[in-house]
Parts: structure tokens; sequence; C-alpha cells
């Protein structure tokens, strides 16, 4: 923290003597000042001068942020149409490498390949706080409601420099707790995403007790900002709903009593970094400081959202699915009925229907690029772990029952398979997971055939009970 500020407050003054070179005194000075936003950026990329560069880049960061949404939009319309490849250049390194297939000559390619913007990018970075507000900029660039060719190759861009400047090996973990300052915790609440957190003593209930653990990632030019952050109950068993993770009368017990380390809100907290990854290195590296801190911990698992469930299965009830029965059709109409799940019969007919639904929606469901439908299955499944549990009810917040109508679900990190069942997905496209969800799939069948479920369900829940004790031996 304390080599940051000096770093920052050193950037900074560079900047200054710069700003006072280039727009004090002489007749670049009065070229600078009136030149528009185009021309500050052609300036940029043909100066040769640190101190003058890191002026001109802080310039015209200082200018964007005064911008209104409209003249932000221009500027991205600029950036893409004027700040692409050179053409001429990129034609002739073409031509070149048909000829001659050399190392040099793929180089040139690259060169004359790779947008001007980018390097323009580059240099608005050397700027004091040049990282936060290219961020920024990329938040409002998302914002936008330009979808075109010229916009996802801008977009582009910000993807393959962000993903260079934050490579794993710039981050630091660091833990969360009751005693960090103030400003960061504030943050943490702000940028919650998953289950809200309230005000300070929610937030102290999250922080403070024994069996509670917070890490986040940080970035060097991004110091006081969360990247990512992930929160912990630590347990004794796998938790069904959420209810009791966060329930203010739960039972707490001491660290070295857990046996299972429960990661139920994982929140990307910078909307400007969207689709770089952080989370996967985040639990890998997570787990490998609580087993160090905790070697009773045996079992890693999540208890997660199904964020796009109930949109799925309010296409699948409008369309009239084949697989589905007239009578579990009627039965989803429950669904529409805010006050179903206060309702005992209700909620036993719907989770009779829905978990069957749910395991498709996890197992054979997939977008045109084969991969499984849900975000955060594929966050989770592609990081290797297997798909344990489906809990129903298991959130009954408004958000939780407007989304997934109240599912959530338990991955499994078994670190000896995490590589297999990567791989499974990767390559074969196949989702791991155990018994008893496979088994949901054959209900689908009886529900077709008209069949209660009910017991179904029983055999169903004693499957679960006995599964999730294999696995926590």
């Amino acid at each position: 923290m304390a080599e940051a500020s000096f770093f920052t407050d050193m950037l900074q003054s560079i900047t200054d003597h710069g700003r006072q070179l280039l727009f004090s005194g002489s007749r670049n000075t009065q070229a600078a000042a009136k030149a528009d936003l185009e021309t500050l950026c052609e300036m940029l990329l043909s100066s040769r001068g640190e101190a003058s560069g890191m002026a001109l880049a802080a310039e015209i960061l200082d200018r964007w942020g005064a911008l209104d949404s409209e003249g932000a939009q221009k500027f991205f319309h600029m950036l893409q149409q004027k700040f692409g490849p050179d053409t001429a250049r990129l034609d002739q390194a073409i031509e070149d490498y048909r000829t001659d297939k050399s190392s040099a000559a793929v180089i040139a390619l690259h060169q004359a390949a790779e947008p001007r913007r980018q390097e323009l990018l580059r240099r608005l970075n050397h700027a004091p706080n040049g990282t936060a507000t290219l961020v920024r900029m990329r938040q409002q660039l998302l914002a936008s409601k330009d979808r075109s060719e010229a916009y996802h190759a801008l977009d582009s861009d910000f993807t393959h420099l962000f993903g260079s400047w934050f490579n794993r090996g710039f981050l630091t973990l660091r833990p969360i707790d009751w005693t960090t300052p103030a400003y960061i915790l504030e943050k943490i609440i702000r940028y919650e995403a998953v289950h809200e957190i309230a005000g300070w003593e929610e937030l102290r209930r999250r922080l403070a007790p024994a069996d509670r653990r917070c890490f986040a990632f940080f970035h060097p030019r991004l110091a006081d900002e969360p990247l990512v952050f992930v929160e912990v109950a630590l347990t004794r068993s796998v938790p069904k709903a959420i209810a009791d993770v966060l329930d203010e009368g739960r039972e707490q017990i001491n660290a070295d009593e857990a046996t299972t380390a429960v990661f139920y809100s994982i929140s990307n907290c910078q909307d400007g970094l969207r689709g770089i990854s952080f989370g996967n290195f985040l639990i890998k590296q997570v787990v490998e400081d609580l087993r160090k801190d905790l070697p009773g911990l045996k079992n890693f698992v999540t208890l997660s959202p199904v964020p796009g469930f109930a949109r799925w299965l309010a296409k699948v009830r409008v369309t009239g699915d084949r697989s589905l029965s007239q009578a579990a059709l009627e039965t989803l109409t429950l669904l529409d009925d805010p006050n179903w799940p206060g309702s005992e019969s209700s909620a036993a007919e719907v989770e009779r229907v829905l978990l069957p639904l749910a395991a498709r929606y996890f197992l054979t469901e997939r977008t045109p690029e084969g991969r499984p439908v849900d975000p955060v299955a594929r966050f989770h499944l592609g990081n290797g772990a297997r798909l344990e549990r489906v809990n129903f009810l298991g959130d009954r917040s408004p958000k939780a029952l407007q989304q997934a109508h109240g599912l959530m679900v338990n991955y499994f990190y078994k670190l000896d398979d995490i590589v297999a069942n990567h791989e499974a997905l990767a390559q074969r496209g196949e989702v791991i997971a155990s018994p008893a969800v496979k088994s949901l799939l054959s209900q689908n069948d009886e529900g077709r055939r008209g069949g209660t479920g009910q017991q179904g369900s029983r055999a169903f829940a004693q499957l679960m009970n006995s599964t999730l004790r294999g696995g926590r031996k």
C-alpha cells in the first residue's frame, strides 16, 4: 500500500512537470491547449519524451472524464474509426509474408495487424490513475447500446490488454476481516452481488465470527479497490439453504471444529473488468491458504445461486416442451402465484416437477457453443467442481425466487478430481455430477408416465444424504 502510494505520487510529480513543459510558454503550448482529443491522441502516439507523454495521457483522460454520455460515444467511435490498423502497412506486411515466411516477416505482420489504439491505450495507462480510468472507460463502453462489429473490435482491444495487465502474477490475495480499514469494508458492502449486505451490523456477522472468512484479490494499480472477493463459512456439514449460513441465530463454532469450507458468495467488483476471470484463481488460492491454516478441513463446496434457471424455465413453458406432461405444465402454473413457497402443498407439488427440470437444465441443456447454460455453473464446472446437490427453496429471498424459483446448488471441489472434471467438460462437454443429481433425470421420464413422484422424492433424498456422507469420508 505504501509502495503503491509512493509510486503514484512519483508518477503525478513527473506528469505535473511534463504538463508545465507541454502547456506553458511555447508555441506548442497553444497548439496543445486548443487541440481536440483526436489530435492529442495522435500527439501521444508520436511522443518520445516520458514526461510529455505522461502529461498528454493525463490531459486526454481528464478531458475524457469531463465528457457527457454523447461525447463519450463519439470518443469511442473515434477510437474505432481513426485508430485501427494501418491498412497500407498491413497490406504490405501480408504481401511480404506470402513471399518470405521468416520469423522477421511474422513479427512484421503481427505488428502491422495490431490496431494503433492498443498502443494508445498502453500509453494512456502511464498516466497517474490511468489504469483505474481505463477500467471505467471500458465499463462505459460495455454499457453502450452499440453492438456493431467496430464495437466488438474495440472491446477486444481492451480485453486483450486487461488480460495482460491483470494477470494472476500481479494480483495480491488479502484477507478481509473486521479489522480491515473501513473504506475497504464499505466497498465490500457496496460490491456484494449475491447476498445483499444490509449494513455494518450484517457485515460484522459475516466477518467477525471465528467460523467466517473473506478474501479478496487486489492489483497494485488499484490498491484500494478489490477486484473480486469470496465469503467463506466454516461448518461441520454441507448446507442446503443460505439461511443455514446467514441466519443471525445460527450456531457458531470454533474454526478448528470445522470439516467443511463453504464458498457462499463470490462477487466481481469492477464492471469494467467483466470477462477478465479472477474467480478461478481466487478459489484455488483460498483453498490452499485454508488448508494450511486449518488442516481439519476435508470438504470444499459452494452454496451457489442459479441465476438463469427461471428465465430458461419460462421459455420451456411458453414453447410447451414435449418432454413435459400436461400435468407437469399445470403444476408449473403454481409458480405464477408469488405466495407459492408459503403453501406446503404447493411447494411439494412444485418440488416434484422442478427438481428433475433443474437436473435437465444442468446436465443436458447447452449454449450454441456447447457450454452449460447457467453462468455460475459454467464457472464452477469449468474450474473442475462436481455438481453435488440441487437444493429446493435454498434461498427464499425475492431475488432468488425471481431468478431461480429459490433453487440453490452445491458444487463440490474434490481436489484429486479437479483436473479430470475440467477435462471432461472441456473435451467432451460432460458435466460431472453426483449420482443423486443424475437420478433426477430419470424422474422426467416418470413424470411423463404420470407418476406421483412421492416415492421417487423420498428415494432421492436418501440417495443425496448417502452420497454426501460418502463424499465426506
